[in-house]
């Protein structure tokens, strides 16, 4: 039987950091058309993404991940990638931001706590359970909400 012809690593590396750049373009055109049938596709595959991640070896996978990764990939990722786009990314979050912390602003504005008791007074906890308790009921609330 033949082989297949493979390209040297090296190769197949120069040309994807030469070529992939010149993409962006058709990158900013083309994926916000796909946003639909991105979510679409994201929702039905709910079923898949909770059976890889209670597989009885994911934590043995995601270590092994994380090891092969090691801890060099995540500070050239943040030299290389992150620093730069940090600033930018939060500025386009900020209308992401808004939306997704105002429910709980306006549930800790609703929130009536215990007056508070000198410090370490174990009453105080009763403060801290009951904000606990509403942020929990608002999250639990903002993730069972939609269709």
């Amino acid at each position: 039987m033949p082989k297949l012809i493979v390209p040297p690593t090296a190769d197949v590396a120069k040309k994807w950091v030469e070529e992939t750049p010149k993409r962006s373009t058709y990158y900013e055109k083309n994926a916000p058309a796909a946003a639909e049938r991105q979510n679409a596709n994201a929702i039905a595959a709910a079923p898949v993404y909770k059976a890889a991640v209670t597989a009885a070896d994911i934590d043995k996978r995601f270590m092994g991940g994380l090891k092969k990764a090691g801890p060099d990939k995540f500070r050239r990722g943040v030299v290389n990638k992150g620093a730069a786009r940090f600033g930018p990314g939060v500025r386009a979050a900020e209308p992401d931001y808004s939306s997704g912390v105002a429910p709980y602003l306006e549930t800790l504005a609703a929130i009536e706590v215990p007056e508070r008791k000198p410090r370490g007074d174990e009453a105080n906890l009763d403060r801290v359970r009951k904000i606990a308790v509403e942020l929990h009921k608002k999250r639990l609330a903002i993730l069972a909400a939609g269709p």
